[in-house]
Parts: C-alpha cells; sequence; structure tokens
C-alpha cells in the first residue's frame, strides 16, 4: 500500500469540495442568462452548498464514528458525484440549488472525515507533513475556484463546472480504496446522530441566510424579512435548548465557556466571510461593467490570491505549524483586512488590475490563517473535544462563507439601486470586509491565550484503539 494514498485521496476531495464553493462565481453571469435568475438567486446557488456544508459536518462525524470514517468518506463522495450530475442538467434555478444543497451533504460527510484519517493514518513527522500539505490545499482550493470556473465557463460553458467533479471523484475514490484503512469510534452514547440539534441548527442558519438575502430585496422591515429574522431566532434558541439537554449533543455548548474557544469560533466566521465571500461580487464587477470574460475574470479575481495562499502555505506550513496560533491567526487576519482595503480603492477608471496587490496580500493571510485554525481550536479544548472542535471551525468557517455572501450581495444590491457606480458597490462591499477581518485580528490577539503549537496536540488514537466517538471532524 501506497505510504501517500490515504493523504492523495483526502487531498484530492477536499480540494473538489472546497473548489465547488467558490468555482460557481464566475460562472454566476452565463448561469442567470441560462436559467433566468435573480440576483438572489445567485446568491442561493452560492449559500445553498455552503449551508449545506455547515451544516451537517459535525453529524456527518458522529455518524462516522459509528459506521466508519472510511465508508462515510465514500458514501460522501459517491453523493457529491451524483449531486454534481444533477447540478450539469438543471433545468431552472430552483432545481440547480436544490442540487447544490445536496452536493453540500456529500461534501459535509466527506469533510467531516479528513482529519480523522489523516490521524489514523500518519503519525510523527509523517502527520506534520501530512497537514501540511493538507492545509496548503484548503488555502488554494477556494480562491482557486473561479479561476477553473472561468476556464470551464468560457469554454465549455458553466454546466461543464460540474460535470468535472465525475472524473475527480472516481479518481478520490479509487486512492481511498487503495490507501484508507477503515476506522472507527469507541461505542457509546456519543456517537449517536444529534437530529434535533442538526435540524434546529440547519433551520437557524438557512431562515438568518434567507433574511438577510431578502432584506436586500424586499427591505428590512418588510414582513418577509422579519418573520425570518424571527425563525431564526426561534430555531437558535431551541438549538441551544436541545443542546444543553441531550447526552450526545453535535456540539457541546460548554466549550463556549473558555474564551479562546470562542474567539477562534468567531474568528472562523469572519475570516471566511472577509478572505472570500466578496469575491463573486468583484467577479460581476469585471464581467458585467469591464466586459471581461470568465477566464479573465477568473485569473484577475482570484489567480493573485490562490498563488500567494498555495505558495505560503506549501513553504511555510510547517513553520506555522510551531509558531503559538494567536500569533499566526491574529496576523494573518491582519493581512487579510489589510488587503481587502487596498482592493476597495477603485475608481471608474480601474482596471482588474487594480486588484491584484491586495489579493496576494489576502493570499499571504489566508495561508497563515485557515491551516491553523482546526489546531489553534483543538488546542483550546480538552482532548477528548478535540475532534469536535476541529469539525466547529470547519462548520462556522462555511457558515461565514454562507452569511457573508449574504450580507455583502445586501450591500452591492443597495448601492447599485442606489444609483452609486459599481465601482462604489465594489468598493463598499470589500471595504466592509477588510475591517470585518480587522476585528476578528484584534479579537484574537486579545482573547486567544493558547500558546500550544499544533504540532504539540496529542497523538490521535490509531483504528484499533477506538478514539472518541463523535469528534472525527
Amino acid at each position: 500500500m501506497h505510504k501517500w494514498s490515504a493523504l492523495t485521496a483526502v487531498s484530492i476531495g477536499t480540494f473538489m469540495l472546497l473548489v465547488d464553493v467558490t468555482i460557481v462565481t464566475v460562472a454566476l453571469p452565463a448561469v442567470a442568462r441560462d436559467l433566468g435568475a435573480t440576483l438572489g438567486g445567485l446568491q442561493w446557488v452560492l449559500d445553498g452548498y455552503a449551508l449545506a456544508l455547515a451544516a451537517v459536518l459535525l453529524a456527518s462525524g458522529a455518524l462516522a464514528d459509528r459506521h466508519g470514517r472510511r465508508k462515510v468518506y465514500l458514501g460522501g463522495t459517491v453523493l457529491f458525484a451524483a449531486a454534481s450530475l444533477l447540478c450539469a442538467v438543471a433545468p431552472n434555478a430552483g432545481l440547480l440549488i436544490a442540487a447544490r444543497f445536496l452536493q453540500g451533504l456529500g461534501g459535509a460527510a466527506m469533510f467531516a472525515t479528513t482529519v480523522a484519517i489523516l490521524s489514523v493514518a500518519y503519525s510523527g513527522k509523517d502527520r506534520g507533513v501530512a497537514f501540511g500539505v493538507w492545509g496548503a490545499v484548503n488555502g488554494a482550493a477556494a480562491a482557486a475556484g473561479p479561476i477553473a470556473g472561468g476556464l470551464l465557463t468560457e469554454h465549455l460553458g458553466w454546466r461543464w463546472i460540474f460535470l468535472v467533479n465525475l472524473p475527480v471523484s472516481l479518481v478520490a475514490i479509487w486512492f481511498t480504496l487503495r490507501g484508507v484503512t477503515e476506522s472507527h469510534g469507541r461505542a457509546s452514547t456519543g456517537n449517536k446522530l444529534d437530529l434535533a440539534g442538526t435540524v434546529t441548527f440547519t433551520l437557524s442558519a438557512a431562515a438568518v441566510t434567507f433574511a438577510l438575502i431578502r432584506g436586500g430585496d424586499a427591505g428590512w422591515a418588510a414582513p418577509s424579512t422579519l418573520a425570518a429574522f424571527a425563525l431564526a431566532a426561534l430555531a437558535l434558541v431551541a438549538f441551544i435548548v436541545v443542546e444543553r439537554r441531550t447526552d450526545h449533543p453535535m456540539l457541546d455548548l460548554r466549550l463556549f465557556g473558555r474564551p479562546s474557544f470562542s474567539a477562534l469560533m468567531v474568528a472562523a466566521v469572519l475570516a471566511q466571510a472577509s478572505a472570500f465571500a466578496y469575491l463573486p461580487f468583484t467577479t460581476v464587477w469585471l464581467q458585467q461593467f469591464l466586459g471581461k470574460g470568465p477566464v479573465d475574470a477568473g485569473l484577475l479575481g482570484a489567480l493573485p490570491m490562490s498563488a500567494a495562499a498555495f505558495v505560503a502555505a506549501a513553504f511555510g506550513g510547517r513553520f506555522l505549524q510551531r509558531v503559538p496560533p494567536r500569533w499566526s491567526i491574529g496576523t494573518g487576519l491582519l493581512l487579510i483586512g489589510a488587503g481587502a482595503l487596498l482592493q476597495a480603492r477603485l475608481t471608474p477608471a480601474s482596471t482588474g488590475a487594480a486588484l491584484i496587490p491586495g489579493l496576494i496580500v489576502v493570499g499571504l493571510g489566508v495561508a497563515a490563517v485557515l491551516p491553523t485554525m482546526a489546531s489553534a481550536a483543538l488546542a483550546a479544548v480538552p482532548n477528548e473535544r478535540s475532534g469536535m472542535a476541529g469539525g466547529a471551525v470547519n462548520t462556522f468557517r462555511q457558515l461565514g462563507f454562507a452569511l457573508g455572501v449574504a450580507v455583502f450581495g445586501s450591500i452591492f444590491a443597495h448601492r447599485l439601486a442606489g444609483r452609486h457606480a459599481p465601482t462604489d458597490a465594489v468598493n463598499h462591499v470589500v471595504a466592509v470586509a477588510g475591517f470585518v477581518a480587522l476585528a476578528a485580528a484584534v479579537l484574537v490577539l486579545l482573547v486567544v491565550r493558547t500558546g500550544r503549537p499544533a504540532w504539540e496536540a496529542p497523538a490521535a488514537p490509531k483504528a484499533a484503539e477506538n478514539p472518541v466517538v463523535g469528534e472525527s471532524v
């Protein structure tokens, strides 16, 4: 069995599912033309996937502990591929959004098992190498999505951004069957599916996202907007009640009693929003107002960030794993904020090249933040809750993207509706993203106190040792 087959399988699957968070961005104008989608509908094409990915990550981890991580990873990959096919043949926006939600469910099953699979497969220095490579994949994937989407949309059509997942899924399945051994969690109540918690969390997240998107369309005082906010609040209260009373919560709320953990969860939301959620709107500016094609929009709007993130993560990943998370994450967020503000200086005479310096700085920040965010959360909680903490980071990251797209979309639509110049609308969106990142940096630097580098985190048990259930994310 090849030594790095498990890493290859996990890296391919992770790259594919994270690319699909943003691969649609440069295809949005083409989707709107073909399917007649509104701006709100286009936002849901992005958010349907991100919300599903966020909502069931922790539940998928519990299922993986109970039924086998390898089995759940394979099942998620198959569902992801099938949903990708449904996306490709969708005749209207409604069915495309539904298929994107199914894609998110499959992606969650894959993403929920990645850390556990790598922890079981590798130890010592090999584990450091594996997580360094996986971190580089995480750092580059979301920013690489628009590049891949642009190439496929311009030369083959937007439906190919989903069809390409079919052969990639087959490769991931082959490496999984070849190199990933099965592992389970310890048999106890902890690996039961928290269905009530999953449903209430999903309902709350979906309702608040709907309210944010609807508020931009119908107004913040519209009955539908207010009703959605009310439903989100009620569902959140129900989620808290459920999680406090169940003996197998999908997220142990007592972890939020630890200031460092709470700050890291907030930072996960804000980092994902500030680094990636504004990209759809710079892409719209590049295509609809500057007349760029999908390829040029992808290259100008994402390549500098992608290249900077990948190179910095690949060459600096092992070093960052030895730096206290407070400093690597805080500094990375400062870079994301500074890079966003560099982009928020467009004028009517600006070209797409004006985005490049800021995107490079954001990419450097992404490389510092994303690979160490999960390990920082692990260091902030008891060892028996480390998997749950890692899963929570991934959950809140995807939730941050969904909420960011909704908020920035409302800002963008409001500025355009007020007859402001397109560059003004983009500047406001990106400036808000920048200040959000700076606020997250201050929070991390002031509150996070865990100083244990990621590489010193306790080793995960081997499969035969029955690691703690419900903690596989």
